[in-house]
């Protein structure tokens, strides 16, 4: 029990959270792309992303795990991302550290959606029966995600100028 709520609902909780931060990511990236400030999307975007860390510490933050290690790093770049944003507002160099913060925080998000897509859907666990997942297609996957990111990452460095 956590704050009086069942473990599966707050992890479940804890999924939607994080599924609400990868769709404002998403548009949020989008945005960057088209040069867009799209400042409520941002605003989702990002503390939806701190509630997705800070609920998944709740859940595991001993012993050190890769999903524990993942959580301080994600924070980490939220702090970054949200100093860029909100205290030195996007002024100079903070830009495109915002867009990288940013980019790479939505990336870990996707990192463990695939992650927990291969352990949690039948359909993709029978391809990839591992736990934690591994070998080629799992590989594979995460390779086109992770060149996904660097892509769209660099394309948003230099096309994000918000006024």
């Amino acid at each position: 029990m956590f704050f009086g709520i069942a473990l599966n609902s707050f992890v479940f909780v804890h999924t939607l959270i994080t599924l609400v931060a990868i769709a404002a990511g998403l548009a949020t990236l989008a945005g960057m792309l088209r040069n867009q400030r799209m400042d409520m999307v941002h605003t989702v975007f990002l503390l939806f992303s701190v509630l997705t860390a800070v609920t998944g510490f709740v859940i595991q933050f001993a012993p050190v795990t890769p999903a524990v290690i993942f959580g301080f790093l994600l924070s980490a770049l939220l702090v970054v991302a949200l100093v860029a944003r909100y205290v030195l507002h996007l002024a100079g160099a903070w830009r495109w550290i915002y867009v990288v913060t940013a980019v790479a925080s939505l990336y870990l998000n996707c990192f463990v959606l695939v992650v927990q897509s291969f352990l949690k859907v039948p359909a993709l666990h029978a391809l990839v029966p591992g736990v934690p997942p591994a070998g080629p297609l799992f590989g594979a996957v995460q390779g086109a995600v992770l060149l996904f990111f660097v892509v769209t990452g660099f394309l948003a460095i230099r096309r994000f100028r918000p006024a």
